[in-house]
């Protein structure tokens, strides 16, 4: 079983069946996957639809998520430490946790941002 942890943008693009997805659709649905979906993502998501910068139905992302059978993710203290001495390479406190977890894990991190790709070849960049 290989493990996948999905970027922000990647959830939300297969919440949205975009065709951005199209590249690794059959990897996500895979019963040879496992998925996470980390909570750093919900928080962001809720931020930006807090913002305004980001309209979506946070009720039916949830539901969407237990049809799917993810798994979430929390932040601890291990993903804290990793955090703390990735380099400063891109800018967004939400995709640097999101590295930390797949590091520390270790697992996939499936991603729309190829500057994340200089972190990790563990990071796979649709």
């Amino acid at each position: 079983m290989t493990k996948f942890l999905l970027d922000t943008c990647v959830l939300i693009w297969y919440f949205d069946d975009s065709q951005r997805i199209a590249p690794v659709k059959a990897l996500i649905t895979s019963e040879n996957s496992d998925i996470f979906i980390s909570t750093v993502s919900l928080w962001e998501i809720l931020t930006k639809i807090r913002k305004e910068t980001l309209f979506l139905n946070f009720d039916k992302l949830q539901n969407f998520l237990k049809m799917c059978a993810f798994h979430e993710l929390p932040i601890t203290n291990n993903y804290l430490n990793a955090y703390k001495e990735l380099p400063k390479i891109h800018n967004d406190p939400f995709d640097h946790m999101l590295l930390a977890q797949a590091i520390t894990c270790p697992m996939r991190l499936i991603t729309g941002d190829k500057i994340l790709a200089e972190y990790s070849s563990l990071v796979m960049v649709i």
